[in-house]
């Protein structure tokens, strides 16, 4: 179910408050340019940023707008496994197709702290479940060991999405956890030697505005033309560099806002691009046959 181009999605606010019209239309946009699974609220998303309330509203209105066309992956992560808890129950009340869940940022728990969290969210409903192994923002490294005992404890941790930029790990994890174990990336520019490894796909950044490349590139890969892959990949990696000149998602909002896609605006402590950072993203946008 979970495979191939799956957008991390940007959450568009306009005058301070979640602009539903352009969340709308984005998830249309995204559906219709070949995207194979929606993330809404993860952390291109702004999750830390929105409320309670809107995350909710958010994962709702994904579900009820992608309507079991493409599979929904709610972010449903938190360093407070309470919160971690709710937020994964409310997902499944919403008719989410999975969750992911990222592993607790700044309190730094140690590989045991991880397995009781992450055994807590699994069994406390039914969904699949992406770990999301990103020690870059976490500070913490989910270890292999420790994914092998969450599958082994709960069957419904289905796999991971892994920001580790570690190409070694994808076949260590297919070794350790098996093929059926859903590999996915969590960097847009070392997807392609992601899945020459085992990998199944990427929650892509980019995607937002280039999601008929991304899934294009994911479906080269799946059928084996790794060379064709390579050809996309040269046109896109500009972009996936652009888009985090500065700390995400103001780069890939200023590009949404340059396509037409919603504002660029961001809540802080996240600020916009500057001019420098816009003209490079123009150009890398330009480069990739976007505008």
């Amino acid at each position: 179910m979970f495979n191939g181009s799956i957008t991390a999605l940007i959450t568009p606010f306009r005058n301070g408050g979640v602009d539903e019209k352009a969340f709308g239309d984005l998830i249309e946009f995204q559906i219709s340019e070949g995207t194979n699974g929606l993330v809404p609220v993860g952390t291109t998303g702004e999750s830390p940023t929105v409320s309670h309330d809107e995350h909710r509203a958010i994962v709702s209105q994904c579900v009820e707008v992608a309507a079991g066309r493409v599979p929904v992956i709610a972010g449903a992560g938190s360093n407070s496994t309470a919160e971690a808890v709710a937020l994964a129950k409310f997902a499944k009340q919403a008719g989410a197709d999975g969750i992911l869940s990222v592993s607790p940022y700044y309190n730094k728990p140690g590989q045991e702290g991880l397995f009781q969290h992450f055994k807590a969210v699994a069994n406390s409903m039914d969904l699949p479940v992406i770990l999301y192994n990103i020690p870059a923002r976490s500070v913490v490294t989910i270890d292999i060991e420790t994914m092998v005992r969450l599958r082994e404890a709960c069957p419904n941790i289905a796999g991971v999405k892994d920001a580790t930029t570690s190409m070694s790990r994808v076949s260590r994890e297919r070794n350790a956890l098996g093929e059926d174990f859903i590999q996915l990336s969590g960097e847009d520019i070392t997807a392609l030697g992601y899945n020459a490894h085992g990998g199944r796909g990427c929650i892509s950044v980019t995607s937002n505005v280039a999601p008929a490349l991304c899934a294009e590139f994911q479906s080269l890969m799946a059928n084996g033309d790794f060379a064709a892959a390579l050809e996309i990949q040269d046109r896109l990696v500009p972009l996936h560099v652009a888009l985090f000149a500065q700390p995400s998602p103001a780069g890939v909002k200023y590009a949404a806002q340059k396509l037409g896609l919603c504002s660029a605006e961001v809540r802080l402590p996240i600020v916009p691009v500057s001019a420098e950072i816009e003209a490079q993203i123009d150009k890398a946008l330009a480069h990739a046959g976007l505008i």
